[in-house]
């Protein structure tokens, strides 16, 4: 019987989600799903949730709990990974701490103050399923959801490549439909090419029945001009030539030219998901008393658990998961380290490149060079990525101060002292999350100078930066 490993099992909707894709396939269709989460709580709501699910739709999967990595592990075929370590809680201080300091974040997971830190959380729970799967399941694939992609992903692959890993990410096809309905065309009908990294890849082709659609992008935004709410995205394609395959409300994040002031903001700004200071958390903060209700009463029986059988979501997994059974290759755009696959990226860093799987395994594909400006946007997050990367490895503070030095959003506001002052704050309040550091100090001497001769004066201003935030509305 083929073996599913779901990891943080606890976040409900998203794992229902891949249930039922795996439920779509008749290779994966009486598969055991082994259901991981450090919340006893949680799991036990989805664990009732799901044989709730499998009793009222007569479904042949099965399903186990446990709050032991290791007996879920054991024999798996598949080990899905879509953790947030902390939560809400500490996603919140991901937003509020660099705000204080005038770091205006959308979202926060990826980039930025907030996702460095989400990356620093992340990894060595992370390492430590890699780790188990060496032991346990070592011919088992691993697909990580958790973000901050690009960083977890990195991390995973570089220190666990004896195991067959990729990061994975619904942008792609998410941005595909969104194009071709704005250009009034069957998705099935149109061929893309994409590549670069996570969050930060380009159509570097888009054509239909053969013919390049860059050309009916243009002339539409000419006349009509962006797609509502998605001014970010169209603006960095006027910049570049190249469009994005990220939403907008990230892409503000990965680039200087948007978040540090406020006209910009305004002229750009959506809702949550398109450029809202702290929108993501705002949403999750919104929706999470109504989750806890949904799944509660589905748990308890009040409410059915919804099944649309034949309904696939636009997640990878099922897919992946099929093509490794059958032999059936799949392609999708996928997160691994780079070997040459993108020529004007750094050997080793996390890309995003084509890759099919099939019986053998995952096979990515080589694309060559990405268009100058693309690659050199994509460097600019590499940098921070690497230096996260290296500090959630081997606990190094230094690395993690310069990842935020480096970071786009973080460098068009603050001074390098402020930036220490931030990083201080940050680590203060995620500590207790952060085991790869704890009873580790700074090892440079600027470090203490920075924080003696200005840390008063910089949080001095970052209160009063605060202040006129929360006066103005951006408040949770």
């Amino acid at each position: 019987m083929t073996r599913i490993a779901m990891i943080g099992a606890g976040s409900i909707e998203f794992a229902q989600k891949l249930v039922q894709d795996f439920l779509c396939f008749e290779s994966t269709r009486d598969a055991h799903i082994a259901l991981v989460d450090i919340d006893a709580h949680r799991l036990e709501t989805a664990h009732r949730v799901f044989e709730n699910m499998r009793e009222q739709h007569g479904l042949g999967c099965t399903f186990s709990a446990s709050t032991d990595r290791g007996d879920s592990l054991r024999g798996a075929d598949l080990v899905i990974a879509m953790i947030s370590v902390g939560g809400n809680d500490a996603l919140k201080q991901d937003i509020e701490i660099p705000l204080k300091y005038g770091v205006d974040q959308c979202v926060g997971d990826t980039l930025n103050p907030g996702g460095i830190f989400r990356g620093l959380r992340q990894v060595p729970p992370l390492l430590d399923v890699a780790s188990d799967m060496s032991e346990l399941c070592p011919e088992a694939m691993f697909l990580n959801y958790a973000n901050p992609m690009a960083i977890c992903s990195w991390a995973i692959q570089q220190s666990f490549p004896e195991i067959q890993a990729v990061g994975l990410c619904h942008g792609v096809r998410h941005t595909t439909a969104l194009l071709c309905r704005w250009l009034d065309l069957p998705v099935e009908a149109c061929d893309t090419l994409t590549a670069g990294i996570n969050h930060m890849a380009w159509y570097l082709k888009f054509t239909h029945e053969g013919k390049d659609l860059y050309p009916r992008m243009w002339e539409k935004l000419g006349k009509e001009g962006p797609i509502e709410l998605e001014q970010y995205r169209f603006e960095i394609m006027k910049a570049t030539g190249r469009f994005c395959t990220e939403s907008p409300g990230h892409t503000s994040e990965y680039v200087p030219y948007f978040r540090h002031r406020k006209d910009l903001r305004a002229l750009f700004d959506g809702h949550w998901l398109f450029g809202e200071t702290a929108g993501y958390l705002k949403e999750q903060l919104r929706t999470t008393e109504r989750y806890e209700e949904t799944m509660a009463a589905m748990a308890s029986g009040k409410t059915p658990v919804p099944y649309a059988p034949g309904e696939k979501s636009q997640e990878h997994a099922a897919e992946i998961l099929d093509a490794r059974l059958t032999g059936r290759p799949f392609g999708f755009a996928g997160n691994v380290l780079n070997r040459g696959f993108i020529t004007n990226l750094p050997d080793g860093c996390c890309v995003e490149v084509p890759v099919f799987v099939d019986r053998q395994g995952l096979h990515p594909s080589f694309v060559g060079p990405l268009p100058k400006v693309c690659a050199a946007l994509c460097r600019s997050n590499i940098s921070v990525q690497e230096l996260a990367v290296d500090a959630a490895l081997n606990g190094d503070y230094e690395a993690a101060y310069h990842a935020c030095m480096m970071d786009p959003v973080t460098s068009a506001v603050l001074a390098p002292h402020e930036i220490r002052n931030m990083v201080d704050e940050l680590f203060e309040a995620h500590m207790e999350r952060l085991p790869q550091f704890q009873g580790k100090k700074s090892a440079s001497p600027g470090a203490t100078i920075a924080r003696l001769e200005t840390g008063a004066k910089t949080m001095k201003v970052g209160e009063n930066v605060y202040a006129k935030l929360i006066s103005e509305g951006y408040s949770w």
